[in-house]
């Protein structure tokens, strides 16, 4: 039996010792059977009238210390502080924005949300649409390029926040809250980004991939890194 996948979540802090654990942890089935918090969640902590997995996944977070956001196959996972800078490094393939863009790798489209994103962090998803003029006939698209900016490690979701009523008392569903990892993790992201190769820090990933997923193929795991 693979131990690595061998867990229920029942807690908040459940949820945090995976992701801590595991480096790695998607939210939601994916191409990799097991390898979801979907997968080992109780039934009471995922849709319940009790606080649960969408409930805690801002504090998660914000106490773990960890990146979340639509990093792989287009779907939200977890990667704590150790593994974000070898993602980032390998998604980027060596360049922050400002460079991939003078070199005609990023769109314009994608600049003007991923400025907006570093000027401001952190800042709400309902703040940056508000001032990106992000609406019906104005700028399009910020869905595309929000999770292209995440998918390239530019970007990530540092918290949900939840909006209060006139009595203080929180409703509706958290709203996103977006950061650069350099400003989120600070220094110990900018010390370490750019330390090794992009394809050393792909074999690295690969390398832990097929540790705590021993049942995975090869052409399985790259699939799902790519």
């Amino acid at each position: 039996m693979n131990t690595d996948l061998d867990f229920i979540i029942r807690t908040k802090d459940d949820l945090i010792n995976a992701v801590q654990r595991l480096g790695i942890l998607p939210l939601f089935q994916n191409s990799i059977p097991g390898f979801s918090v979907e997968e080992h969640v109780a039934p009471s902590a995922w849709f319940s009238d009790e606080p649960g997995v969408w409930e805690w996944k801002g504090p998660v977070i914000q106490e773990a210390g960890c990146a979340y956001g639509k990093f792989f196959e287009k779907k939200a996972v977890f990667i704590s502080a150790e593994w974000f800078p070898d993602f980032a490094n390998y998604r980027r393939d060596g360049y922050d924005f400002d460079a991939r863009f003078d070199d005609g790798l990023a769109s314009y489209k994608d600049k003007q949300l991923f400025d907006l994103v570093d000027a401001r962090a952190p800042v709400l998803s309902k703040t940056l649409k508000r001032e990106g003029n992000y609406r019906k006939g104005g700028t399009t698209g910020f869905d595309t390029s929000m999770n292209r900016l995440q998918a390239q490690g530019y970007v990530v979701i540092s918290n949900f926040v939840y909006m209060k009523d006139r009595y203080g008392k929180e409703y509706g569903w958290g709203v996103a809250e977006y950061s650069t990892p350099e400003k989120f993790f600070g220094e110990a992201f900018t010390n370490a980004v750019y330390q090794r190769q992009p394809e050393e820090s792909f074999q690295r990933i690969l390398e832990h991939l097929h540790t705590i997923l021993p049942d995975a193929s090869d052409k399985s795991l790259r699939s799902f890194l790519k």
